[in-house]
């Protein structure tokens, strides 16, 4: 009697640990209509467990759970539902089918006014403000970004180098006017910075010759 008693139990507690062994649980979420169109991104979360997944682009998806266990599906446009694993699993692998109720809302009724003259919408439509997000700030300054570098690999055009090479001759002659003076003349700053001449200028002035 007592042998059959640890044999029970032992029996007892390998059904327990395989039915509390993880179970890959794969499969496909379709429309519940005769369509049978996957359902993309559709969220899988088992009941307790904040771990989530979702379904490919193909419906496909994939995850891990507890025979016994209940998964909620949701997809926004689909009612929510349920997939309940069986706990006489006695593999490591369960294939699921989930099908989704398209969910249908009705909306309160709108009715449109037209505008009693157009000059009237021309104005509402020129006193909107159209908020600015970053998402257009980042690609205005991409674009500018962008500009700089196509810049920079551009050489100039004709009327570029024109302009170019006459403010470099006009620089030049101004220059050459400014320190070395023109047609023979000296210029102001080439005699203040020579030596020489200022040497003439202190001997003049203890010579007297600028006196009257």
């Amino acid at each position: 009697m007592r042998n059959l008693f640890f044999f029970v139990l032992i029996i007892s507690t390998y059904l327990c640990g395989a039915q509390n062994q993880a179970v890959q649980i794969s499969g496909v979420a379709l429309t519940a209509d005769s369509a049978k169109i996957p359902i993309p991104n559709a969220k899988f979360q088992v009941k307790g467990r904040k771990f989530t997944t979702e379904s490919g682009a193909d419906g496909f998806f994939s995850l891990t759970a507890i025979p016994g266990d209940s998964i909620f599906i949701t997809r926004f446009g689909f009612e929510r539902s349920k997939l309940h694993i069986p706990d006489t699993l006695s593999g490591d692998s369960y294939i699921a089918l989930v099908s989704m109720e398209l969910s249908t809302t009705e909306l309160d009724e709108v009715t449109l006014y037209p505008w009693p003259r157009p000059e009237n919408l021309n104005r509402e439509l020129l006193s909107m403000t159209i908020e600015t997000t970053d998402r257009d700030i980042a690609l205005r300054n991409l674009a500018i970004q962008s500009l700089k570098e196509q810049a920079k690999v551009m050489g100039m055009d004709a009327g570029e180098i024109s302009n170019y090479i006459m403010k470099s001759q006009s620089q030049t002659i101004h220059d050459a006017n400014r320190y070395y003076g023109a047609s023979g003349g000296a210029a102001i700053l080439g005699r203040l910075s020579n030596p020489f001449a200022w040497s003439q200028f202190f001997q003049a002035l203890k010579r007297g010759d600028f006196k009257n």
